[in-house]
């Protein structure tokens, strides 16, 4: 498959009146402490249209009125068309624009990639690589956008959104208010808040740059990483979440709380990593998971869905490999209970205001002191699951497939993210990326495919 680039160009503001009078965006706290990488989903969606005799005049219609809607958007999230500053501070040249690839698929209906499965092909819908460092200082976009068109009139909408700024939630209320526009229904515009998140969590000036260095140690590595497609199905989902429940207790006799389904699918996979890492390696080392926890709903006051930042951080957890006892499901279970509770506390609250970096400067002391120790294995999780991204409708209805990449950036680190699937059964996708040989370890292990199917057919479209 072949995807020929068309044209490139700016969409800026419609209204530079509005611009004009907003002031540079502050950045929070922990946008300043998020290495600058970008997160890409992709919606694909098919031509309701496909009985007009000219497909291609009926995308290009659409895509027309997509790019007067993404102009409207942008008076609204005016920063998402900005830049990102020297000082890690601000964005601001909100009349910059966002970056808009078109693009065409040579000789492939949207129905022909689906039943093909070749998920190493979805990079080609990117305007740029995922999960990628940019070793840009100054100027680089907060969102891009890349629309590649099949020769049925199907689409799909490839974003890039840089973690500088966006997070999942940020993207769910940019793109609800987006696709409002397009189907012409503005009183369901989602107004963002661009200021409570830079008062609670205010950032540092001068930027804390030894900090955002050692999390870039946590993210990137020089390893070769593959990226895989693996489905569980509702009801694997719910045995694994028994089982991570232990009958209520775990090691100790602690007791339990139930684990979220993300939560028991981040257990099973970092237990199963784990078996991988012993099998390919004969070195002790601890193994460290983290998971991604949105902190709107546990700051003090709560922040909205649409608090524009990176408002999330990282809950962790860390498990001896080589004690069997330690790798049991509820023992696991129990480990991410206890982090994840620590946001449920006041721990959230002690990171806010100006003392809040201090807090934050004993969580890098450790992580340092870990680093210098030894060289941990790390295994992160981040969902996107009920974020609304397989319902959003841009006119032609809900998207066929929602996803995520073929391949992570060069040097990114083992990362699942989770989406939700489009099957309408409750499946939750969980794209693992992994070095080689962890990975073909996986792929082979008997009790994770117990659970896990890998890379099942797409659509039935």
């Amino acid at each position: 498959m072949k995807v020929r680039i068309v044209s490139r160009e700016l969409v800026k503001p419609s209204s530079l009146e509005i611009i004009q009078t907003k002031s540079p965006h502050k950045l929070c706290l922990f946008d300043q402490l998020t290495p600058l990488t970008y997160f890409p989903p992709i919606l694909f969606y098919a031509n309701p249209d496909h009985n007009n005799p000219n497909l291609a005049a009926s995308a290009d219609s659409f895509i027309h009125r997509l790019k007067r809607s993404l102009a409207e958007t942008l008076n609204i999230y005016y920063p998402f068309s900005g830049r990102t500053d020297s000082g890690n501070m601000f964005i601001d040249s909100f009349n910059a624009g966002l970056p808009f690839t078109l693009a065409r698929v040579v000789d492939c209906r949207l129905a022909q990639f689906l039943k093909r499965n070749e998920t190493e092909l979805l990079n080609l819908f990117l305007s740029r690589q995922p999960f990628q460092k940019d070793l840009s200082d100054v100027g680089s976009p907060v969102l891009e956008l890349q629309v590649s068109v099949f020769t049925c009139g199907g689409i799909a909408l490839a974003w890039a959104a840089s973690h500088k700024l966006v997070d999942g939630s940020t993207m769910k209320s940019f793109l609800g208010t987006f696709t409002a526009l397009l189907r012409g229904q503005p009183n369901d515009i989602i107004s963002p808040d661009f200021a409570q998140a830079s008062k609670l969590f205010p950032p540092r000036d001068p930027s804390p740059e030894n900090y955002l260095n050692l999390m870039e140690t946590l993210w990137f590595t020089e390893e070769n990483y593959v990226t895989r497609r693996f489905v569980f199905d509702s009801k694997a989902i719910a045995k694994l979440q028994a089982m991570a429940a232990g009958g209520g207790r775990g090691k100790q006799g602690k007791s339990l709380i139930r684990l979220s389904r993300v939560e028991a699918l981040s257990c099973f996979i970092w237990k199963c990593c784990m078996a991988a890492s012993k099998a390919v390696s004969s070195a002790s080392k601890t193994s460290i998971l983290v998971e991604a926890v949105n902190l709107r709903k546990f700051a003090n006051p709560p922040m909205p869905d649409a608090a524009v930042a990176n408002a999330f951080w990282w809950a962790t957890a860390a498990a001896d490999p080589y004690d069997e006892s330690n790798t049991e499901m509820s023992e696991l279970g129990n480990l991410l209970s206890e982090a994840i509770a620590l946001y449920k506390n006041d721990y959230v609250e002690s990171l806010q205001g100006e003392d809040g970096f201090e807090v934050m400067s004993g969580f890098f002391e450790q992580l340092e002191a870990m680093f210098e120790a030894e060289k941990p294995d790390i295994f992160a999780f981040t969902s996107w699951c009920g974020f609304g991204f397989t319902g959003q409708d841009f006119g032609w209805g809900k998207p066929v497939w929602v996803t995520v990449m073929g391949k992570v950036g060069r040097a990114f680190r083992n990362l699942t993210v989770f989406v939700d699937s489009t099957d309408g059964r409750g499946s939750i996708e969980a794209w693992i990326t992994l070095d080689q040989k962890r990975m073909a370890v996986l792929e082979r292990d008997s009790s994770f495919l117990g659970f896990a199917c890998p890379n099942p057919r797409i659509s039935s479209l």
